[in-house]
């Protein structure tokens, strides 16, 4: 994703400002620091640029999604349902605050499927987390629908969706929580970081004190500080969030190259027989960071992502990939941890020593996605649709 393409003075600018007070850590040394405030100002902005009343930074978007989950109370005993298309980290902050993952079938959206979700629900169901994978959002609708019946937490995973947007609200804006990733290859870049947004007070007022070790931020001096619940250093750096705060002032801009770039290649590919594209459930609130479609066949899917490759486009067939889909996770699957499950985490993880997931299977096995760039040229955007073109008639 965009982010680190388009780095320059103004990120510099940010970053020295912290240097040449010294001062790199978010909280404390009010005079050193000379009123430079850079995550507080980066917390602002994006309450301004979401329409939410609060967010939290943290360290990284895992961190993000382990605080969320600690300030909904979610825990040990307690089911997440979410999808089987996701970043490792999803599920590994299910089990960092020790809940149950339950992982159920993704639709044509890439995302949560709704009948799946409500099929998965049980009494030890707390929440169900859709991850808006590759820019673009689950239907967000049907989720919430699901979350009110049932009385269950919706937090929005949307760490590869800054910008993105469901019927004019941002994504992560319209469950009890959302969460963002701002690592090295996210929307916009802190280089490591992440954020919790919420318009509860009680949930940001715990994320807050989770991410440093439970400070209630309440005292005189951080000293002074009580700590109402145990917490974690989750802490996001001055340096870090510097590089935060230039990048979304460019995040308008990093939008509308991608969707005028994902539109030249999705009219080109749109005219090949036998390529369907990811149904979005709101089309223009699509970040277009990602350009995702699929091929009748598995085979042929697999093949196209070899000729991309092969002509210097980027191609994720997620099928076969490690890290996005369960069919590689053999650690997941096996419960291959350091630190031993709880007996009842344990015996709720063998079930996916066995289970299958034809119908995503089904789904993933058939897509292509392919990332949208900045830095392209007029010129090379005609040539890399060009060659998307050609590379998929090869398959077909």
């Amino acid at each position: 994703m965009p982010g680190y393409e388009l780095f320059g003075a103004e990120e510099r600018k940010e970053v020295n400002d912290v240097l040449e007070t010294g001062i790199m850590m978010r909280y404390g040394f009010d005079g050193p620091r000379k009123g430079i405030w850079k995550a507080k100002e980066l917390e602002q902005a994006i309450c301004d640029k979401l329409n939410v009343q609060y967010t939290q930074l943290a360290s990284s978007g895992t961190a993000a999604l382990t605080t969320a989950m600690a300030a909904l109370g979610l825990g040990a005993g307690d089911e997440i349902i979410m999808p089987t298309f996701t970043f490792v980290a999803s599920f590994e902050s299910v089990f960092s605050v020790g809940a149950t993952p339950v992982l159920v079938d993704v639709d044509d959206t890439l995302t949560l499927d709704p009948k799946a979700v409500e099929a998965a629900i049980t009494p030890r169901t707390k929440a169900v987390m859709p991850v808006h994978m590759c820019g673009a959002m689950a239907d967000l609708d049907a989720l919430q629908a699901i979350c009110k019946k049932h009385n269950l937490f919706l937090l929005e995973d949307a760490c590869q969706s800054f910008g993105a947007s469901y019927k004019g609200k941002a994504l992560g804006s319209i469950g009890d929580a959302g969460t963002f990733s701002f690592d090295f290859v996210k929307t916009i870049t802190c280089a490591e970081g992440g954020a919790i947004i919420t318009n509860n007070k009680d949930i940001y007022t715990k994320c807050d004190g989770y991410t440093d070790h439970g400070h209630d931020h309440l005292g005189v001096d951080r000293g002074a500080d009580l700590h109402p619940f145990i917490g974690y250093n989750y802490r996001i750096s001055e340096l870090h969030a510097a590089v935060g705060l230039a990048q979304i002032r460019k995040l308008d801009t990093f939008l509308e190259i991608q969707r005028k770039t994902k539109k030249i290649f999705k009219d080109a590919l749109a005219a090949v027989p036998g390529v369907t594209f990811r149904r979005l459930p709101d089309e223009a609130g699509d970040s277009a960071t990602f350009l995702s479609f699929f091929l009748p066949e598995t085979a042929q899917a697999a093949k196209a992502a070899a000729a991309m490759k092969a002509a210097g486009l980027a191609a994720f067939h997620y099928y076969d990939n490690n890290w996005h889909y369960i069919r590689q996770w053999q650690h997941f699957k096996e419960g291959s941890v350091l630190t031993p499950f709880a007996k009842e985490l344990k015996q709720a993880m063998e079930v996916y020593k066995t289970k299958e997931f034809p119908a995503s299977d089904a789904i993933i096995g058939r897509n292509i996605s392919t990332p949208i760039n900045l830095g392209w040229s007029d010129e090379e955007i005609r040539e890399r649709a060009d060659k998307l073109v050609k590379a998929v008639k090869s398959a077909l």
